[in-house]
């Protein structure tokens, strides 16, 4: 691999608890991929980390892999064989398991040797570590790693320290030394072993990160949720697996620790995204509103408050995205501040989570707290359409090209190919503006507020505006187009994103069934779920990040607004083809995946690039639940 390519993450083994993760092989060793290591906040801490063991005869060799397991998301058990020190016999009877646990800043590994051997054994296993300090922004843009560390070593403790950051390993019984030659920490074992038993020896990093900007959850998982009998097995484990990710993707602020979010996921989005954190709360609703409050809280104490061109701020306007520091993305001429508004839909999508979660019965308290934050939300989005539509455009030439969901450079396209030109005003966005408005219009109703009668004219207005001028006529039939481009034409390409518009009303019954139907068809259906982009476009490829892949949550949004327009037959469908591509992805859905046909293949390509686990990948599993459930 180029030093310069963003890693691949398809083949690697993630433990995490988040802001912590550590990512390796399938052995348990890491170093031998760009992404692997252990990681704590936006710093990878530990490059490599090798074990391996030798017998009397001093020859040191590798333990050969022979299984993984992941008994939830923050731990990993690999399995191995020690060959090189058993006996002459074809069964294998020394074997090793690595138990790794990730928490909140510390990942700890315990090695139990079992030998069935009726000798004894004498093993020595050694672990070289080879520090890091680099930030996560140049791991993901294929930096070299950073080798100007120092380490001080007492007895079976050891600091590493580069600037203010530093790791703490400690391993008792172990020797340990710092390997100039090599640039590695090395730890060292003498490991007795009696004939027909097991010893155990154990080792643990603490990494050290005072420039963090978020801290872990404060509290065990907030839900309890059943799963009917009947369920299919599939999604009975999608929905366990989903579960245990989202339970430590949790993530808060040090000011306010019981006040949770979800973080994006994992490895390169530990930390705050304004529409990812909504939608993954939003989708979790069946089952739990904590995190949907604590989440609206989150966001509205940090609602925009002024005019800031540099951050996208604005007074009512909702973050897309926290960050300890600048982040820059090489190569593509992004750097985004650390506290970053450049969103067009976090807004109306806040106060969409805000109205859903007081129907599944947040506290009416709450619910009041937060009614200045909605009136200054829908004051943002009032003024920013105008007469006219929802749109963005980044003023600072190094911001996001595109502030939807679809945020890469070129998911913006005319059906030809080429790129539209901006200010953009994406479909779903009005879908989303005009949820808001009316159901925050029933919200202020409901509790004796003043404000609904003019939220419901605006959104009369704007749906009218939508029906007269989004609608596109093309060879794959009659729909909204993805956007209003600079001039206000409708870009043509048939895409995911008019499945956003069902359920929200700025859409009739009839005009429902034929976005519906068009999503189902072989053009967007792939099997394994929804495609970002139809076949027939000629930016069309299903390794495209969104020009043609499968999006998780993206479907799941789908397959929900269906069976909101009533449309359940089309739902289940969706469905369908997310448990057929859960199945592949051993039930923990990656970000995205290829956009290829269940008719061509029997299994969808990953996205070698895709995060996982992902929050609203996860979240979504929930989302299929209740459509299975007929709710």
């Amino acid at each position: 691999m180029s030093e310069r390519w963003q890693p691949f993450l398809t083949d690697c083994v993630v433990a995490l608890r988040a802001p912590t993760q550590a990512w390796s092989s399938r052995d348990g060793d890491a170093g031998g991929a760009a992404i692997e290591g252990f990681y704590h906040g936006d710093t990878r801490f530990l490059r490599a980390v090798q074990l391996e063991y030798c017998g009397p005869e001093e020859v040191w060799r590798s333990p050969e892999p022979i299984s993984v397991s992941l008994p939830d998301a923050s731990q990993a058990v690999f399995g191995s064989l020690l060959r090189g020190v058993d006996d002459a016999w074809p069964d294998p009877k020394v074997r090793l398991d690595r138990v790794r646990e990730v928490r909140d800043g510390v990942v700890t590994e315990t090695l139990h040797l079992h030998s069935h051997l009726d000798r004894a054994l004498d093993v020595r296993l050694r672990l070289r570590l080879t520090p890091d300090f680099s930030p996560l922004q140049e791991v993901k843009a294929g930096a070299p790693a950073r080798d100007d560390w120092n380490a001080q070593v007492a007895g079976s403790t050891a600091r590493i320290g580069w600037e203010a950051s530093w790791t703490d390993v400690a391993a008792a019984g172990a020797a340990i030394e710092v390997d100039g030659e090599s640039g590695a920490v090395v730890l060292t074992w003498r490991v007795p072993c009696a004939p027909r038993s097991s010893a155990v020896v154990s080792w643990q990093a603490t990494m050290h990160d005072p420039g963090l900007v978020v801290r872990a959850a404060a509290r065990p998982a907030p839900w309890a949720v059943e799963i009917p009998e009947h369920a299919d097995p599939r999604l009975r484990r999608w929905v366990h697996q989903a579960l245990s990710d989202l339970d430590a993707l949790r993530l808060a602020l040090p000011d306010h620790p019981h006040d949770e979010f979800y973080a994006a996921g994992a490895p390169w989005f530990f930390t705050l995204f304004g529409r990812d954190s909504l939608w993954a709360a939003r989708m979790m609703l069946p089952v739990d509103t904590t995190v949907a409050a604590s989440t609206l809280r989150v966001l509205a104490r940090m609602q925009g408050r002024r005019d800031d061109p540099a951050s996208a701020e604005q007074p009512g306007k909702i973050l897309h995205e926290l960050r300890a520091g600048h982040f820059s993305m090489p190569g593509e001429g992004i750097v985004l501040p650390p506290v970053y508004y450049g969103t067009v839909d976090a807004t109306p999508l806040w106060v969409c989570l805000l109205v859903d979660a007081a129907a599944a019965g947040l506290p009416e308290a709450q619910v009041r707290e937060l009614l200045p934050h909605l009136r200054d939300a829908m004051e943002w989005i009032i003024a920013a359409v105008g007469d006219d539509f929802l749109d963005y455009l980044d003023e600072t030439g190094h911001g996001l090209s595109n502030q939807g969901w679809k945020d890469s450079g070129d998911s913006v396209q005319w059906r030809d190919g080429t790129l539209a030109a901006g200010p953009l005003a994406l479909c779903e966005v009005q879908g989303y503006a005009y949820e808001a408005a009316v159901d925050a219009a029933h919200l202020l109703e409901r509790l004796g507020e003043p404000g609904s009668a003019r939220l419901r004219t605006w959104a009369a207005a704007l749906k009218q505006r939508f029906h007269d001028r989004f609608w596109v006529q093309t060879p794959e039939g009659r729909y909204p187009a993805i956007a209003l481009d600079r001039d206000g034409r409708g870009v043509d390409t048939l895409t995911s994103n008019i499945g956003h518009l069902l359920g929200t009303g700025i859409l009739s019954r009839v005009e429902e069934a034929e976005v519906s139907i068009l999503l189902v068809g072989p053009s967007m259906s792939s099997g394994f779920g929804v495609r970002t982009m139809s076949t027939g476009a000629a930016g069309y490829w299903p390794l495209s990040y969104h020009g043609g892949s499968v999006w998780v949550h993206d479907s799941a949004i789908i397959a929900h607004g269906m069976a909101r327009a009533g449309r359940a037959a089309d739902a289940r469908s969706v469905v369908a083809g997310l448990l057929a591509a859960a199945e592949v992805f051993s039930f923990r859905m990656p970000e995205l995946h290829a956009g290829d046909a269940a008719t061509t293949t029997t299994a969808p390509a990953p996205y070698p690039a895709a995060c996982r686990p992902q929050a609203w990948s996860a979240a979504a599993a929930i989302v299929c639940l209740q459509i299975e459930a007929g709710a």
